[in-house]
C-alpha cells in the first residue's frame, strides 16, 4: 500500500475522544500561540498586500480573514491568515521538520471549519493530524536530494490531513490529494536558508501560505476526481518510509512543538537568550562591550545575518542585528521586531561586534538542538555563557501564562485590551468545547 493511502486511512480514523489530555492541550497552545503571531503580523505589507490580492482572486465566503471583518472562501482565507501568521517569523516550529507547521495547519483548520460548521472535538483532531503528517514527512525527507528545506515543500501534505478530516473526505481521494500536493509544492530551491538566493529579506519566505492554499486546493481537486502520483513518498531515495510511518499516531508529535519568545528566526534565539543573560547576569552596559562571540551551528551562519539589514524580513534573518537590537533596544524590541528597528546606526555599529562561529559540538546536535554559546568581551573582562537551549522549546519550555502575556505583549500596538480579553476568553472556551466564540472573534475587526 502507499505511504500516502497509509497517512490517508490514519487521518480519516483519527478523533478527538481518544486523543492523551496532553495532546489536547498541546493543540490549544497551538492554537493561542498562532492567533498572537497573526494579529501581529495582520498590518505588515506582506498580510496587506495578500488581502488585497486574494480579494481579486478569491470568491466571497464563509471563512474569516481573522480581525479584518471580511470573509472568503476557505482557500482564499487560509492565504491571507497564514501570510499573517508567518510575517514576523514568530510562529511555532518543531525541531524535526526544520520548520513551521502551524502557520499552516491552523489557519486551514478554522477556515474548513467556518465552511462547514465543524465541532472545536473535530477541530482539534484536525489540527493534531496536520501536525502529525506535515511534521512526519518533513522529517523523512532524504536530506542528500532534498530540493529545499523550506516549510512550504511540506506544509501542503499538512493542509490536505487537516481539511481531509474535517471534510471527511475518503481515503483514496485523501491519498491523491498528498500526491498532487506534494507535486505542486513551490520548490522553494533559491529562497531561505537553504537556497542558492542570497537575498532572503523577502516576502516569499518559506512558501507556507502558498503551499497551505495549495494543499487545500489539491484535496478539492482530488474530491473531483483528480489523481496524483500516489507514490510520492515511497521512494527511499526521497523519503524513509521507515521514519515516516514509524509509531504513526502513538505519541502526537504536536506534543514537541516550540514556541517563540522573539520574532525572528529560531537560529537566532539561543544567541540571544544567552548574550541577553550575561548582560543581565553582569550588569553589563553596552558600551561597555567591545566584542561579542557566537559559538553556534554552522547552519545559523547560513542566514542574511546582515549588519545594515534593508527590511524586517532581513533583521529576522540576521544574528548580529538581533543581538544588536538586544543590547540597544532591549529583548522587548524582538516581540515583534517592527519598522522603528530599521536603520539604527547604533544598532549596526553595535551588530559590527558580533563575530559568528562554527562550534563542531554544538553543529553535530542540529537539528535536533539549536544551540549557542556566546562570549562577552569588555575593557575589562571577558564573560562567557553556558551552552544555552532557546526559550520556548519542550525541554525549556514556555508555560500558559508565558503564552498569554507573549499575546497581550506582542498584540498591544494592533489590539485594543477589550479585544485581547474576548480573545484570550475565546481561548478558554475552545478548551470547554465550544469554538462559536472564536470564530465570532475572529470576524470582528481590530479595535485599534
Amino acid at each position: 500500500m502507499h505511504t500516502t493511502r497509509i497517512l490517508a486511512d490514519y487521518v480519516f480514523a483519527s478523533r478527538a475522544d481518544n486523543l492523551p489530555e496532553r495532546t489536547h492541550e498541546a493543540a490549544l497552545r497551538c492554537i493561542l500561540d498562532l492567533l498572537t503571531v497573526a494579529v501581529a503580523g495582520y498590518r505588515t505589507p506582506a498580510a496587506e498586500g495578500t488581502r488585497r490580492v486574494a480579494r481579486e482572486l478569491y470568491g466571497n465566503g464563509r471563512a474569516a480573514i481573522w480581525f479584518s471583518g471580511q470573509a472568503m472562501t476557505a482557500t482564499g482565507a487560509v492565504l491571507c491568515n497564514s501570510t499573517a501568521a508567518s510575517a514576523l517569523d514568530l510562529d511555532d516550529g518543531n525541531r524535526a521538520a526544520r520548520g513551521h507547521p502551524g502557520a499552516a495547519v491552523i489557519p486551514v483548520a478554522l477556515a474548513v471549519a467556518s465552511e462547514i460548521n465543524a465541532s472545536a472535538e473535530a477541530v482539534i483532531a484536525a489540527i493534531v493530524a496536520g501536525y502529525e503528517v506535515g511534521v512526519r514527512v518533513a522529517a523523512a525527507r532524504n536530506a542528500a536530494n532534498a530540493i529545499s528545506r523550506q516549510s512550504g515543500r511540506w506544509s501542503g501534505y499538512a493542509a490536505v490531513a487537516t481539511a481531509g478530516l474535517l471534510r471527511k473526505t475518503p481515503p483514496h481521494q485523501m491519498s491523491h490529494a498528498f500526491a498532487i500536493a506534494g507535486v505542486t509544492a513551490p520548490n522553494q530551491e533559491a529562497n531561505g536558508s537553504s537556497g542558492y538566493s542570497r537575498l532572503t529579506g523577502n516576502d516569499v519566505k518559506e512558501g507556507i501560505a502558498w503551499s497551505s492554499a495549495g494543499g487545500l486546493t489539491a484535496l478539492h481537486l482530488a474530491e473531483a476526481g483528480l489523481t496524483g502520483p500516489e507514490d510520492i513518498l515511497d521512494h527511499a531515495s526521497h523519503f524513509s518510509r521507515a521514519h515516516l510511518l514509524g509509531g504513526l499516531g502513538e505519541n502526537p508529535l504536536i506534543g514537541a512543538t516550540y514556541f517563540k519568545p522573539y520574532s525572528c528566526c529560531r537560529y537566532n534565539h539561543s544567541a540571544i537568550d544567552a548574550f541577553t543573560a550575561l548582560m543581565a547576569d553582569h550588569s553589563l552596559p553596552p558600551n561597555d562591550i567591545v566584542a561579542v562571540d557566537v559559538h553556534t551551528f554552522g547552519w545559523a551562519l547560513k542566514l542574511g545575518n546582515k549588519i545594515e539589514p534593508q527590511n524586517l524580513v532581513d533583521v529576522q534573518y540576521s544574528i548580529p542585528y538581533c543581538i544588536g537590537m538586544a543590547a540597544i533596544m532591549g529583548s522587548a524590541a524582538l516581540l515583534p521586531i517592527e519598522a522603528d528597528a530599521l536603520n539604527r546606526p547604533d544598532v549596526s555599529e553595535f551588530a559590527r561586534k558580533v563575530t559568528l562561529h562554527t562550534d563542531a559540538a554544538l553543529d553535530a546536535r542540529f537539528p535536533d538542538e539549536t544551540l549557542a554559546r556566546v562570549v562577552i568581551t569588555t575593557h575589562n573582562a571577558t564573560f562567557e555563557s553556558p551552552v544555552t537551549t532557546p526559550r520556548g522549546e519542550p525541554s525549556n519550555p514556555m508555560s500558559w501564562e508565558d503564552l498569554r502575556e507573549k499575546f497581550r505583549v506582542a498584540t498591544r500596538k494592533v489590539m485594543r485590551e477589550e479585544q485581547q480579553h474576548m480573545t484570550l476568553e475565546a481561548v478558554d472556551r475552545l478548551a470547554q468545547g465550544e469554538l462559536g466564540p472564536l470564530v465570532r472573534i475572529l470576524a470582528i475587526p481590530l479595535m485599534k
